[in-house]
């Protein structure tokens, strides 16, 4: 799995996808659906669009991955998982094709989405992919909608070492006159997207070119959003139980989303936006996006685990008051290292760690990479002795983040510390 073992588990082709479907009579072909790539926010995006449908009163189907804590997560309908029945009978009958192919764990688990979705007739299906785009296991659909949440540095021995080699694979998911909606482009990938999209005859919509968008975090446990349409000047209100700042870019993309499926001819309301968006979280099971698990001290969990999504966590931070900081810290072995630890604040307390997985970067070995930028701390075996001790010598006032990988925090025992 990549998941475990990094880029040795990976398929670069759609081959073993498309033998897959094949055999399971394409279910892919059967349903609605709408793709999503990109760098950061996509599963968040995913999640906010799964939310809106399923309150507009559509049988909604969601792929996502990685999950945190159960394989199931990945494979949702209107919130609710897939039964283990299902992943079990699945798995009996696809074991001769599995044998005979032998494809990714990813592979599988697509198929088995495509053919959950269809089997249970969905009215449309959410699908994030899993890596890039262009070769993603899940770029054999046609979608409604087809969109790019943003672009940043993120495995790059797979995806390019360069910004825009990246979004070149992401532009990869961009169909023959199927709309395409970008959430965040740069003078680098917007020319990109425009020609793929001119050569594919595909509308564009850069939702940064729709919407300007302001937030507050005066709520306790949501946080506001305006969206200010820049061309017919509407004012857009909405409040949503993600509480991340980065969740403004990714509510942006959402309604620009919605909007071309609302001209596409999906009965979507302002009050079905408006509710799936306040409810995202409660409706569709997201945990690990600025999830806050206590308030004194205040203890938040986030997957945060490229520079890009880093940066996001720290102007977050710079948003609060808190008397001290507290990192406990993993991450996988194959990112780039530097990039996250030269943002880190020098005056915190840091708690060094590793996911249970091969492709985990050992604490030790962190914790002298962290040494070169002056950040200090002791080394635990697991993150929940990492956040006890963190609990420990802490403050009420004190803030307490997990983060750095999605497997860390995967392994964060969520009730032994939900409002401590």
């Amino acid at each position: 799995m990549f998941s475990r073992i990094g880029p040795a588990a990976l398929k670069n082709d759609l081959s073993n996808t498309l033998k897959i479907c094949q055999f399971l009579e394409n279910p892919h072909t059967k349903i609605k659906t709408i793709h999503i790539a990109g760098t950061n926010g996509k599963g968040s995006v995913s999640h906010m669009l799964a939310s809106i449908f399923k309150t507009a009163g559509f049988k909604t189907g969601l792929y996502t991955s990685p999950h945190l804590y159960d394989f199931r997560e990945r494979i949702r309908i209107n919130g609710e998982m897939i039964s283990k029945e299902y992943v079990i009978n699945f798995t009996k009958r696809i074991i001769p094709l599995v044998e005979q192919i032998q494809p990714s764990f990813f592979e599988v688990t697509v198929g088995m989405a495509f053919d959950y979705f269809y089997a249970e007739k969905v009215d449309i299906a959410i699908i994030e992919t899993g890596l890039g785009g262009r070769l993603d296991s899940t770029n054999v659909i046609r979608p409604e909608l087809s969109i790019i949440t943003n672009i940043g540095l993120d495995h790059t021995p797979l995806l390019g070492n360069t910004i825009l080699e990246i979004a070149s694979e992401k532009a990869g998911i961009i169909k023959n006159k199927i709309p395409i909606v970008i959430g965040t482009a740069n003078e680098i990938t917007r020319p990109l997207f425009e020609k793929k999209a001119s050569d594919l005859s595909a509308e564009i919509f850069f939702s940064e070119d729709i919407f300007k968008s302001t937030f507050n975090l005066e709520t306790e446990g949501l946080i506001e959003i305006e969206l200010n349409n820049i061309g017919n000047k509407q004012n857009l209100k909405y409040s949503s139980d993600l509480q991340g700042v980065y969740q403004v870019e990714n509510i942006r993309t959402v309604q620009t989303a919605i909007e071309c499926l609302q001209h596409l001819g999906w009965k979507i309301s302002e009050e079905d936006i408006r509710m799936g968006i306040r409810f995202a979280k409660k409706n569709t099971g997201l945990y690990g996006r600025w999830d806050i698990l206590s308030y004194k001290p205040m203890l938040v969990m986030d997957v945060a685990h490229n520079a890009d999504g880093m940066r996001m966590v720290l102007t977050q931070i710079k948003l609060l008051k808190f008397n001290k900081i507290h990192f406990i810290l993993g991450l996988s072995g194959d990112k780039d290292i530097a990039s996250l630890l030269r943002q880190l604040p020098i005056n915190a307390n840091y708690y060094f760690t590793q996911a249970s997985i091969p492709r985990a970067l050992n604490a030790m070995s962190l914790k002298i990479s962290a040494t070169e930028y002056n950040l200090q701390g002791d080394v635990f075996e697991n993150v929940n002795d990492a956040i006890e001790n963190a609990l420990t010598n802490s403050q009420s006032d004190d803030l307490i983040i997990v983060c750095g990988s999605i497997f860390v925090v995967g392994e964060v025992d969520r009730k032994r510390f939900l409002n401590n």
